[in-house]
């Protein structure tokens, strides 16, 4: 196994490198999921974990970053949403806290808030959906990205993991650290995007269910129990009102979304409202679903963010424990190659 696990070492040397961590493996930012306890877990595990900013103030956001650096020395990230009207003064406390790593996310970063991060000294990370716009932030002056495919829990795009990666890892791979996303849950799968020219994976929903995350326990139930096929996009009824996908378990919430669009809409068809109070509600029928979902335990009127990877959860466990799994499934996979190959005479 140490030849097999020397050459792991050698696939995510950049990725490594780059972090700083033992294993070139980041902690999807969730929030309400990615705090203090769960991003310290994943750093001091050997991972890298990232703290979700969500929608804090600076001075709540500096608090859980003093925190998280109460209970690690390890390096970890920070992720800020682009629209967030405060960003600049997130990513000045970041500065100011000596935060090593910036993740830009939730929309495409201006070249002038990435230039802000760089200035602080952090590396930043930026989110490429497509090799376009990873081009694009490459030139803006982004250190790193993140590919993450639709897969994925939380906000989606419409392409999958494996195409994204096939599309964006030859290119720009040789020219920075690139990061893949989206339904991973085992070390096979983190290998293979490794051997593609990936330097690094990240990993959301497999860590929902880490003894760390302070997630309910109704909410980290209903992981164990779900297969891959619950994990499912919002629905949109009509075009003319659009809705950001968002993949979660379905749920009598997710029922109630299709019924409540249909009946909204018949409203502004009726025009008892305007277009734009429609879309508004549209917009706002989900508006603190997530935290009554992770916080309250309310897993079938809020929302239950999960990747499709959340057939993969089985039971509770600790982060380390994860973090070694996936370690433990690359090398073995590797391993194996070596006793199939045959003798050279």
């Amino acid at each position: 196994m140490t030849g097999a696990r020397q050459h792991l070492d050698r696939l995510w040397r950049q990725g490594r490198d780059f972090l700083g961590s033992e294993l070139a493996i980041l902690g999807g930012a969730m929030s309400w999921i990615s705090d203090r306890h769960l991003v310290a877990a994943i750093s001091n595990g050997g991972g890298f974990g990232v703290l979700a900013c969500g929608s804090m103030p600076s001075d709540r956001l500096a608090e859980e970053i003093a925190a998280t650096q109460e209970r690690t020395v390890r390096p970890f990230g920070v992720n800020l949403i682009t629209l967030h009207p405060e960003l600049d003064a997130l990513i000045d406390v970041c500065g100011e806290l000596g935060v090593g790593h910036v993740v830009l996310a939730g929309g495409l970063p201006s070249s002038a808030a990435i230039k802000r991060a760089k200035d602080t000294g952090a590396k930043v990370m930026c989110f490429a959906p497509a090799l376009a716009i990873a081009k694009k932030l490459a030139r803006a002056g982004a250190d790193a990205l993140v590919v993450e495919g639709t897969e994925a829990g939380g906000h989606i795009g419409p392409v999958a993991t494996g195409v994204l990666a096939q599309e964006i890892l030859p290119e720009m791979g040789r020219q920075m650290p690139v990061f893949v996303a989206g339904g991973i849950g085992r070390g096979e799968a983190m290998l293979s995007y490794l051997e593609m020219g990936a330097a690094g994976v990240q990993l959301g929903t497999r860590f929902v269910c880490a003894r760390e995350c302070i997630a309910h326990p109704n909410f980290k139930q209903a992981f164990i129990r779900a297969a891959a096929r619950d994990a499912v996009p919002s629905v949109q009824v009509d075009p003319a009102f659009p809705v950001i996908p968002v993949r979660a378990l379905a749920n009598q919430a997710t029922r109630r979304f299709i019924e409540f669009q249909h009946e909204v809409i018949a409203r502004f068809r009726d025009g008892t409202i305007t277009q734009r109070d429609a879309q508004l509600e549209i917009e706002h029928f989900w508006a603190g679903a997530l935290k009554r979902a992770v916080i309250d335990g309310d897993v079938e009127n809020g929302s239950v963010m999960a990747g499709q990877s959340v057939g993969l959860v089985k039971s509770e466990q600790a982060t380390a424990e994860i973090l070694v799994e996936l370690v433990e499934q690359a090398v073995a996979m590797l391993a194996g190659r070596e006793t199939r190959q045959p003798a050279v005479n």
